[in-house]
């Protein structure tokens, strides 16, 4: 059977990438269609036949994707697949949205339904007056995007708070397959952690970095935040000299901060979000927002935390709750059993398999 793979933009790294490479291994001939293509940026899809939109020859910055949204329907909508068997798209925008014939078997692998079209346009729209000049383009791309989320014959969910959104959003049915964590790449160490605590993010307003600088400021505990974003100058102005900006790090020095914080702090409601299970694979727990997909991802009191409401006083008292506490490597062990890369290439072929079968 002919395969192709489908994802908004091929122009960063970051858990949707880790899907992308391990369906790569499932299906390794699969090009990939993407709207547009930045090599400097994604050197992890030199492995791919990549296929790009008429986008990738626009003047714009490759890596700046947000300075044409409107066009990203016509995009999807240019490709054809026709002498494709099976498609599948890895979206949380417009690359659900291409067309295919009814004979090819469309998967859709949702990671959210698009934040800013839904359940996040609060967070993207705060400025009352670029929220009224936006508005017409807002309502066609929410039309499309209802239009276009009818296309796909099968809806896979990243996590059961991402498959209540495609429901909700979407009115469509969908399974929940969990995203791959790399396991092998992360592992605990025997020595004793060091004085401080870590934040391992995007530093962009909806991931509540701020909540947890306030915190900080507060206690006058050390902590270190890995990232970076359009917030990182903001956020530095507001912290105190007990926190650290460390910028964008390799995987390798990444560990070793997860190794030896004394926790990870995950203070914002993810769709399903890999940073728990990276702490936990290296053997620190987690303080998590109790919301979205951490529920599905740490174990209260064997893995780690929850706080709630999301505030300074919530946080505070789970970070003074975690002294008293004690964590066992076991417990991490086997909840991240349910996230391996093996588990999900199992799981995600046998579908697919179960529905070319059936589409035959």
């Amino acid at each position: 059977m002919r395969v192709a793979l489908v994802y908004d933009r091929v122009n960063k790294w970051g858990g949707a990438e880790r899907v992308l490479l391990a369906l790569h291994e499932i299906f390794p001939d699969a090009p990939l269609y993407t709207a547009v293509y930045h090599p400097e940026t994604a050197p992890w899809a030199k492995d791919f036949q990549v296929i790009p939109s008429f986008l990738n020859k626009f003047p714009l910055d490759k890596r700046k994707h947000e300075d044409y949204p409107f066009l990203m329907p016509l995009a999807f909508e240019s490709f054809n697949f026709d002498e494709y068997d099976i498609v599948i798209s890895v979206t949380s925008e417009a690359a659900k949205g291409i067309i295919t014939k009814p004979k090819t078997l469309h998967l859709c692998y949702c990671l959210t339904p698009t934040h800013y079209l839904w359940s996040h346009y609060e967070d993207y729209f705060q400025n009352r007056a670029f929220r009224f000049l936006t508005k017409p383009i807002v309502k066609y791309l929410r039309t499309w995007d209802l239009i276009a989320a009818q296309r796909p014959d099968v809806y896979l969910a990243i996590s059961q708070n991402v498959q209540n959104r495609i429901k909700q959003y979407y009115g469509r049915d969908s399974e929940v397959i969990y995203p791959p964590v790399n396991l092998d790449q992360w592992s605990p160490t025997d020595e004793k952690p060091e004085d401080y605590f870590l934040i391992v993010s995007r530093l962009v307003s909806y991931k509540r970095v701020d909540l947890a600088i306030e915190v900080f400021n507060q206690l006058q505990w050390s902590l270190k935040i890995i990232g970076d974003g359009r917030e990182k100058k903001r956020l530095k102005k507001i912290a105190r000299g007990n926190i650290e900006f460390l910028g964008e790090l390799t995987d390798g020095e990444l560990l070793s901060y997860y190794q030896k914080s004394r926790a990870v702090i995950f203070p914002h409601e993810e769709d399903f979000g890999l940073v728990p299970l990276e702490a936990q694979a290296s053997g620190r727990p987690v303080i998590a927002y109790r919301k979205g997909g951490a529920l599905e991802t740490v174990v209260e009191g064997e893995t780690g935390l929850f706080f709630e409401p999301q505030t300074r006083a919530a946080l505070a008292k789970a970070l003074k709750r975690l002294e008293k506490m004690k964590f066992k490597p076991e417990a991490y062990q086997e909840n991240l059993a349910k996230f391996s890369q093996a588990r999900f290439k199992k799981e995600f072929k046998k579908r697919v398999e179960k529905e070319w079968t059936k589409k035959k």
